[in-house]
């Protein structure tokens, strides 16, 4: 950034921190009345005892985690116990239930999904130890405004809710002090419970930690969380070990955010609304030119970063607007010069919002759009490998959790164990070693509700229990009962019982007429067991097809969700064939290469992957895969292995059972998703008895066919069955 076009920080710091301080003095006894306390407060610190007691007296305790308000609500429970530590039990989304996504008022459902899981456990609501939120309510808004009136009078705009509409930080402080009222009603409790405010950022990253491959040992970790705005800062470093979470830094800045300049970006560039726009603007990334030297965006979009020493970053506020007018008028006339316009609101595209998938139309896909993606990408990973690369350098630890929203950056992740190599340590540190990653499947926000719950038991004093091995928490599983109600309920569909995953050869049998299906360009839903919780399908609600067919990605996109042709299509794959296919990073080995269950790295194919499975290439080479482990996840883990036998691959094609909806959640979801769809051949279904149904959508209306083409697939299956050798 050069000084004669750049300046940092805001105009009048103390007295935005003099008012923020005020604030809080002021809001304290509102939240006191609404029995919301931060935990140095006397009855935070006393629930912190009794549970403390509790688990020494060798007893187990129940956590929950809520987001009562602001996007991501939702409800989550942990049992902790002296022997086990912490052990994640649920986290449900609102959004699930609901139907909106990113849902960001009272979890109803959530909460009371989660009485339906205490009384499997012979427990009621009044049994739970600590009800903790997913962000410091009390703090939020006190240093939200801090920020913003440091920039007074030129950030009045700031109070219009329009400026952040995911965020309505007046409407989200003044739920919570109600939630405990209204937790008590729906739950029929004795009394309203005590709720424990707590820090954004520290729950991102107690969660992230506690239940990464790097927490068994106790060894240092560095714990990186970064991402639009916690209620503290946007970014955030922790070092984790044996003794637990150590804050290193934060930035206390909202406007200093790499999140909020990506979220940003991508929207008014890419012309979807934020939280919808990070995703699709990371795809089209790999379309534009990649290159800093000849990228004519990238330059640009630098200055709009100081990095300062000690891996600070700073935003450039004589070219940024956001700190002043948030979404209302992002930019200054000098970025409007550099990079072009914003595109308004009105003309962007809520995919969060579909009404009517058939009428989506999609901006064109020109030279000019994707390379402003590509140097976004870029300016981000600058950034990032700027605040890394001093907390490397500095500690000299070589393991890294990252967290936060913007950890979702699968590509910026690769890069990271790209660079941090065992090349890289030698030189440097002359030490034979390589920086080694891993991500959870919620690093976003969905992922504050449980990490409160952790955070809560750790400061307890709890260990931090088992490593995850997969995401599948999310709501109740549902049962054949449940299953069958809704095929009823619908004149459209029509099933056929398959057989039971839990006896060894029906489960066999199912996965190989599947894998037939994919072998005939077929497209099929599953539907089994509780939801993965997370933005990714990871085999419970996914839609599957033929990852050796190129046509594939054009089919799904066009066809079945009806989305943007820069959106590439992710691998589910077998530990094998991620081995065969792949170039696996030695960074992302840790416990087995758990680091690439989730969706949440890239990897680069090698020729054999370009050559056999293409569908799952994305533009630029890469994939964002999945193994799948057979004690995870038996279904998808035989299917996997009768695609090797039908396709030659034990790979497919896997994305999200959705169509401009939150991943399915109900049997009713799932079937409505195949019905909005055009080319959905059918639907796997399977009960928490392990019963499976296919089922299929009887509409005759082209592209539909009723199910003839699936019926014919079937009767083809079988007659391949019944002739091939035992």
């Amino acid at each position: 950034m050069a000084k004669n076009t750049g300046s940092i920080g805001g105009r009048w710091p103390l007295f935005g921190d003099f008012c923020g301080w005020m604030l809080k003095v002021l809001a304290r006894p509102l939240f006191t009345s609404g029995k919301v306390f931060q935990l140095h407060q006397q009855p935070a610190q006393a629930v912190l005892k009794r549970f403390q007691e509790k688990i020494a007296r060798g007893e187990s305790g129940l956590v929950v985690g809520l987001g009562v308000a602001g996007h991501n609500a939702g409800v989550a429970l942990a049992k902790v116990s002296a022997e086990k530590g912490i052990e994640f039990l649920a986290n449900d989304e609102e959004e699930r239930f609901t139907g909106i996504k990113h849902y960001g008022e009272f979890p109803k459902q959530g909460l009371l999904s989660l009485q339906s899981r205490l009384q499997a456990m012979g427990k009621t609501a009044d049994d739970v130890d600590a009800w903790c939120l997913s962000w410091d309510y009390i703090a939020m808004g006190p240093n939200t405004a801090a920020r913003w009136l440091e920039e007074f009078p030129y950030s009045w705009r700031n109070i219009l809710q329009s400026a952040m509409p995911k965020l309505p930080f007046v409407k989200i402080q003044l739920a919570s002090t109600y939630a405990s009222k209204q937790i008590r009603d729906l739950l029929g409790m004795q009394q309203s419970p005590t709720l424990l405010s707590l820090p954004h950022h520290e729950n991102h990253a107690a969660f992230s930690y506690a239940v990464s491959p790097f927490a068994a040992d106790g060894k240092d970790t560095l714990v990186l969380v970064l991402d639009g705005l916690g209620d503290e800062g946007a970014i955030s470093v922790f070092k984790g070990n044996s003794a637990g979470l150590q804050k290193m830094y934060c930035n206390e800045s909202f406007v200093d955010s790499l999140g909020l300049f990506y979220s940003v970006i991508s929207s008014t560039q890419g012309g979807w609304t934020t939280l919808s726009s990070e995703g699709r603007y990371m795809g089209a990334a790999a379309w534009g030119d990649s290159e800093r030297l000849t990228n004519r965006y990238y330059k640009l979009l630098r200055e709009i970063f100081h990095f300062a020493p000690k891996g600070e970053i700073f935003i450039n506020r004589q070219l940024t607007n956001w700190q002043n007018s948030g979404e209302i008028i992002p930019y200054k006339a000098r970025l409007s010069e550099l990079i072009g316009p914003p595109i308004s609101r009105e003309r962007m595209w809520n995919p969060d919002a579909v009404l009517s998938v058939d009428d989506v139309e999609h901006a064109a896909i020109t030279k000019d759009r994707v390379d402003m993606a590509a140097a976004t990408q870029l300016v981000f990973e600058d950034a990032l490998f700027h605040i890394i690369d001093h907390y490397v350098r500095t500690t000299g630890i070589d393991r890294l959790v990252m967290t936060g929203g913007t950890a979702l950056n699968c590509v910026a992740n690769m890069r990271l164990l790209e660079h941090y190599n065992e090349a890289w340590f030698t030189r440097n540190f002359e030490r034979s070693t390589k920086l080694q990653i891993w991500v959870p499947p919620i690093p976003g926000d969905a992922g504050v509700t449980i990490g409160a719950a952790y955070q809560f038991s750790l400061r307890a004093g709890a260990k931090c229990g088992p490593s995850l091995e997969h995401a599948f928490y999310c709501g109740m599983p549902p049962t054949t009962e449940d299953i069958d109600a809704a095929i009823q309920a619908d004149d459209e569909i029509e099933f056929r019982d398959l057989g039971s995953i839990h006896v060894p050869e029906e489960l066999e049998d199912i996965a190989d007429m599947m894998a037939y299906i994919m072998s005939q360009n077929g497209v099929l839903g599953i539907f089994q067991g509780s939801a993965e919780t997370g933005p990714r399908a990871l085999g419970h609600r996914s839609i599957l097809a033929n990852p050796c067919n190129p046509l594939s990605l054009q089919i799904i996109n066009e066809r079945v969700k009806f989305r943007e042709k820069v959106r590439p299509l992710a691998p589910m794959v077998t530990r094998e064939a991620a081995e065969k296919f792949w170039d696996l990073a030695p960074g992302a080995a840790a416990n087995n290469y758990t680091a690439y269950n989730y969706m949440v790295l890239t990897v680069p194919a090698n020729k054999l992957g370009h050559e056999t499975v293409p569908a799952v290439v994305h533009f630029d080479g890469t994939s964002r895969i999945q193994i799948v482990r057979p004690e995870c996840d038996p279904l998808t883990h035989a299917y996997l292995k009768a695609m090797g036998r039908h396709v030659g691959a034990e790979v497919s094609v896997n994305t999200s059972l959705n169509v401009g909806s939150p991943i399915a959640q109900t049997p009713k979801h799932a079937l409505d998703t195949m019905k909005r769809a055009k080319s959905l051949s059918g639907l796997i279904m399977v009960g928490a008895n392990g019963q499976a149904r296919l089922a299929w959508h009887t509409v005759d209306i082209a592209p539909k066919d009723g199910g003839r083409q699936l019926n014919a697939w079937l009767t083809e299956w079988e007659e391949l069955k019944s002739t091939s050798p035992a």
